[in-house]
């Protein structure tokens, strides 16, 4: 029986942004180099699927994960085809992260959508999908049809909390974001854009309210807000909020390290994580 990509997963991963101008690849390879348990591909709305074949077949034994296909952009048959291709070639090795129903029955859609998904030949299997998920319900779903739950922008609070829901077995991946600079003003701007176009979207304000988040918090992103979702500082500080999530209950904590006006590069910022995080 193959192996799947969730079986042992490792405590860091890392996200990849295919709306590069093509580097995305190198980084893909230079990524598995350097250690990080897994790579979660980003890209806004992904645009189209295939950056997740492209990037399995650029590396060669690191799991890949989608984060996420959305609900309302692709249907069901769209993710049959794609497990399908990749595990023609590189079988175990696809997580399939779903999520984006943000419709007015988000529980009802996504049941919908997993259905389609069991019912199909061969069928996208629970134990290789984990789900966007946030509230009770939505984890609760995660845990019954799903291996786990893929948060993003969530404290370390909410990680324990979320754990209790899922219970012992499902897997819980937290997206942590990361900016590797001192600067409190600049690793605070360089959070602000990415979190106040999310905290405006679906499920996420309702959710930063659960978490004790004000709406003045929420409609000014503040720095109380930031410093309560965003790892930002030294990597000591970094690997510290990697350290809460995993002693809360994550079984991986996802790095989604955001570039500063700092002169580190990106690759430079992943090699000095991987450096301080992966053994």
């Amino acid at each position: 029986m193959t192996k799947l990509a969730l079986d042992g997963l490792g405590p860091v991963g890392v996200t990849l942004d295919v709306r590069a101008d093509g580097g995305h690849l190198d980084d893909a390879a230079l990524l598995e180099d350097l250690g990080y348990s897994a790579l979660w591909v980003v890209g806004g709305q992904l645009a189209t699927l295939d950056p997740l074949r492209d990037v399995v077949r650029a590396t060669g034994a690191v799991p890949v994960g989608s984060a996420i296909i959305p609900a309302q952009v692709y249907s069901p048959a769209d993710v049959v085809a794609l497990r399908r291709d990749v595990e023609a070639v590189d079988p175990g090795r696809l997580i399939t992260g779903l999520g984006g129903a943000h419709g007015a029955r988000p529980l009802r859609t996504m049941n919908a959508f997993l259905d389609e998904l069991d019912a199909a030949d061969p069928p996208v299997p629970a134990d290789s999908r984990v789900l966007s998920a946030l509230g009770p319900r939505m984890l609760e779903l995660a845990r019954d049809r799903a291996a786990g739950a893929l948060p993003l922008l969530v404290t370390p609070e909410f990680t324990a909390q979320a754990r209790q829901v899922l219970g012992a077995e499902a897997k819980l991946i937290v997206m942590e974001y990361v900016v590797l600079d001192e600067d409190p003003q600049r690793a605070r701007d360089a959070a602000r854009e990415p979190i106040s176009f999310l905290s405006r979207v679906g499920g996420y304000p309702q959710n930063l309210r659960r978490m004790g988040f004000t709406d003045e918090d929420i409609a000014q992103t503040s720095d109380r807000m930031i410093d309560g979702l965003v790892a930002w500082g030294d990597v000591d500080a970094v690997a510290a909020r990697v350290g809460r999530h995993l002693e809360a209950g994550a079984d991986q904590v996802v790095l989604v390290v955001q570039p500063t006006g700092s002169d580190a590069s990106l690759q430079a910022q992943w090699r000095a994580l991987a450096k301080a995080l992966i053994p």
